[in-house]
C-alpha cells in the first residue's frame, strides 16, 4: 500500500508536473486551496465487477491526493448507475438492478484498496445509493432542478453528442444527479474539489454552480485527459479485451505483459501517469535509446503491477516473464497470435504433437511429430525431447504455455479456467 509521500508539497504542482491536468476551473484558487489539507473526490459507476486500465488516472489522482495530506472520498455511483451516464455513449446503457450494481460495488471497493488507505477515515468510500434513491421526486425538482438551464445543459458536450442518436429522459436527469452528489458531500464533508475524466468537465462545472447557487461558497473542478496510446487506441484494451484490475479478470502476470509490451513512445508519460517514480528518475529511464529502452519498460512493468497487485505478485510476474522467455528473441509478447484453451482441455494432459496441431503451428500431427523428432518443437522455451512427451497443468506459466516451431514461429496457448464461459 503506497500512501505515505516523501516530502509535503502542493499536490497541484505534482499534477502539472506529470501531465494528469486537462482543464481546471481556476488555476490559482485550486492551487490555493491545495495548500491545505482539504477532501475531494470523484465517482466510479459500478457497470461492471471491476475497473480497468481506463480508470487508472483518477485513481492513481487520488492516490496522489492522499500522499500530499489531503482526503479523498471514492464516491460509488449505486444511485446514478440506475439512471446511467451518458457521457461519451453513443446509446442508453442497459438498466442494472440494485443487487448487480451492490455486488460490482463491492469488488470495485477491494481494488481501490490497492491504492488507497481507507483505514482510520484517512479515505472515505461512500455509495451515492444513500443519499439519491431516498429523494422524493417533487422535492427535488422544485429545490435543485429550479437552479439548471434546460438550455446550459443542452449545450454540455455529453448531451449534444447523444442529441442526433436520441437521450432518453431518464439520462437527462444525470447531471442534475451528479451536480447534488458534490453539492451533498460539500454539505456534509466539506468537500471542495470534484476531479475526473475530461467527459466529465460539464457535470462537474454543474455541481460547482449548484453549490454556489445553494451554499454561496465556492468549490472546485479539475478535468484529466482521456487517454489513448501512442497508436491512437484507447487506453486498456488489447485484442483479447479490457485490461482489469481485478486479479481474477486479469492475472498479475497478464497485467505486467500488458505494460512491458507498451510503445517506445509512451513510456514516459505512462511512467508519469501510473508510478509514484521521482520525474528525475523517470526523465533518466526515458532516455534510453534502442534495446536499453527495455529496461525501462521493464520498471514500469514492475511498479504498475506492484501498486495494483502488491509487490510479492509483481516480483513473480516480472521473474516468469524472464524465465519464460529468457531462451527467446521475445520482445512483444502481444504481437504473438494466441490459441485459447480452457484448464479442463488439458485433463491429465495433451500430448505435445496434438497440440502444436491443434493450436495452429503446424499444418497436420504428422508435421508435428517430424518436427519433434527433428528438435524444432519448443514449449516454454525448452526442447520437446520426443513424440511421447506430455504436455499438462505443469507447463502453465501464469495462464500462457508458449510454443515455437523452429527458430521464429511463435504461438502463445492462453489458458482460461474452465467456469469462464
Amino acid at each position: 500500500m503506497l500512501v505515505e509521500g516523501d516530502s509535503l508539497k502542493n499536490v497541484y504542482d505534482t499534477f502539472k508536473e506529470r501531465g494528469f491536468i486537462e482543464q481546471v476551473t481556476d488555476e490559482t484558487m485550486v492551487r490555493e486551496v491545495l495548500a491545505q489539507s482539504i477532501t475531494c473526490y470523484i465517482g466510479f459507476d459500478p457497470t461492471a465487477r471491476s475497473l480497468h486500465v481506463g480508470s487508472l488516472l483518477p485513481i492513481m489522482s487520488l492516490a496522489h491526493m492522499q500522499r500530499e495530506g489531503h482526503r479523498p472520498i471514492v464516491v460509488i455511483g449505486g444511485g446514478t448507475a440506475l439512471v446511467g451516464d451518458p457521457s461519451g455513449k453513443d446509446e442508453i446503457r442497459p438498466v442494472m438492478t440494485k443487487e448487480e450494481i451492490d455486488s460490482n460495488a463491492e469488488g470495485i471497493k477491494r481494488q481501490l484498496s490497492q491504492f488507497i488507505d481507507f483505514t482510520n477515515g484517512k479515505a472515505l468510500m461512500l455509495n451515492n445509493a444513500n443519499w439519491l434513491v431516498p429523494l422524493k421526486y417533487i422535492d427535488f425538482l422544485r429545490d435543485i432542478g429550479r437552479h439548471f438551464s434546460v438550455n446550459r445543459m443542452l449545450a454540455a458536450e455529453s448531451y449534444r453528442q447523444r442529441l442526433e442518436s436520441g437521450l432518453s429522459f431518464l439520462e437527462f436527469n444525470y447531471m442534475l444527479l451528479q451536480a447534488y452528489d458534490f453539492w451533498y458531500l460539500y454539505r456534509n464533508w466539506n468537500c471542495l474539489l470534484q476531479m475526473g475524466g475530461n467527459d466529465q468537465w460539464g457535470n462537474i462545472l454543474a455541481g460547482a454552480d449548484l453549490t454556489r447557487r445553494i451554499e454561496g461558497q465556492i468549490v472546485h473542478g479539475l478535468t484529466f485527459p482521456l487517454i489513448t496510446t501512442a497508436d491512437g487506441s484507447k487506453m486498456g484494451k488489447t485484442n483479447r479485451g479490457a485490461v482489469w484490475l481485478d486479479r481474477e479478470l486479469t492475472s498479475p502476470y497478464e497485467y505486467y505483459q500488458y505494460w512491458v509490451n507498451r510503445d517506445d513512445r509512451d513510456v514516459k508519460r505512462f511512467l508519469s501517469f501510473f508510478t509514484f517514480l521521482p520525474l528525475h528518475e523517470i526523465e533518466e529511464l526515458s532516455r534510453l535509446q534502442g534495446e536499453d529502452l527495455r529496461r525501462a519498460k521493464d520498471v514500469l512493468a514492475y511498479e504498475a503491477t506492484r501498486i495494483c497487485h502488491g509487490r510479492e505478485a509483481a516480483e513473480k510476474a516480472r521473474s516468469a516473464a524472464r524465465e519464460l522467455f529468457s531462451q527467446n528473441a521475445v520482445k512483444d509478447i502481444e504481437a504473438i497470435p494466441t490459441y485459447a484453451m480452457r484448464n479442463d482441455e488439458f485433463g491429465r494432459g495433451i500430448e505435445a504433437y496434438i497440440l502444436f496441431q491443434e493450436a495452429g503451428l503446424c499444418r497436420t500431427r504428422g508435421e508435428a511429430r517430424r518436427l519433434i523428432s527433428q528438435g524444432g518443437a519448443y514449449v516454454n522455451g525448452k526442447r520437446v525431447p520426443s513424440i511421447e512427451t506430455i504436455i499438462g497443468l505443469d507447463d502453465i506459466r501464469d495462464n500462457i504455455i508458449l510454443l515455437r516451431a523452429g527458430k521464429k514461429s511463435y504461438l502463445k496457448v492462453y489458458i482460461q479456467d474452465s467456469k469462464v464461459e
